[in-house]
């Protein structure tokens, strides 16, 4: 976080950064229905992976949403030196992942993102919401029934 502290004004001035990192904790929270689908996903062990430009900060979203209990962290901007919508970070996301780009499901709520995903072969989603992202999963065959009992994995 001292990173987000030298590089947050590009003055330099100074400022509260613990206020502003509870600031952003107290922000961030599930989208309605979207832990749902991604325990779905889980259960159904599907490989999820964030594809994020978010800076460090991204560790706050983990230390209040636990998101790795879903999926990995693998594809941060700030850790791969790349960002969206660089063709060049989606590359590096199907090589670093060994597959076919048309195996992956990129969703997103930016289209530029969108259209980079699709100009390497990935399938690609635009997220609106939370049903609209089911009832497009499903479209494209993604079991999103649970296949065990709910007490084996919670949503909090």
């Amino acid at each position: 976080m001292d990173e987000l502290a030298k590089k947050f004004f590009n003055d330099g001035r100074s400022f509260d950064l613990e206020g502003l990192k509870e600031c952003m904790v107290r922000a961030y929270e599930y989208i309605d229905g979207v832990e749902e689908i991604l325990c779905c996903l889980k259960q159904n062990n599907y490989e999820m992976h964030a594809f994020t430009n978010y800076p460090v900060w991204y560790q706050l979203i983990e230390d209040k949403l636990k998101l790795s209990k879903y999926l990995s962290w693998t594809f941060c901007s700030c850790l791969a030196g790349k960002r969206k919508p660089s063709t060049d970070f989606y590359l590096q996301a199907v090589d670093h992942l060994n597959v076919d780009p048309a195996s992956c499901i990129f969703i997103d709520d930016r289209m530029a993102n969108i259209d980079a995903a699709l100009s390497v072969g990935m399938v690609g989603l635009h997220f609106k919401n939370a049903e609209v992202l089911r009832k497009d999963l499903c479209s494209l065959g993604v079991e999103l029934s649970p296949h065990v009992n709910e007490d084996e994995v919670q949503v909090q």
